[in-house]
């Protein structure tokens, strides 16, 4: 599992990456109302904002940490927000299958992703 600057955390299998965002980020966004996901098929390219998120302190977007095309996106989380602050490290956002999924590998570790938020 590797962490972005932006508090999202991103698992490889394969070519396929999933994305979602940190424990941290949810608290820090406070309860979550709304999920706006990108669209399955949508290319996508690193900094493209391709989530938003509401809560009852902010609205947030969620940018593209790699580039490739959407593959599925969580719809669960749409119809019901809440699962991300309840379990943020298992309600996942997007599937995506990477162009170059090596490029996983420029993002932090666990390790460096803690002292990032300590």
């Amino acid at each position: 599992m590797r962490f972005t600057e932006d508090h999202e955390w991103l698992e490889l299998d394969g070519d396929v990456v999933t994305v979602g965002i940190t424990e941290h980020a949810a608290e820090q966004l406070g309860d979550i109302v709304f999920i706006e996901l990108p669209e399955v098929g949508q290319k996508i390219a690193p900094g493209d904002e391709v989530v938003t998120i509401e809560s009852v302190k902010a609205a947030s977007d969620i940018a593209a940490p790699l580039e490739g095309v959407v593959t599925e996106i969580n719809e669960k989380i749409v119809e019901n927000p809440a699962l991300v602050n309840e379990d943020p490290m298992n309600a996942w956002f997007f599937r995506m299958k990477a162009d170059d999924p090596s490029a996983i590998e420029e993002f932090m570790d666990e390790d460096a992703y803690k002292d990032m938020i300590a």
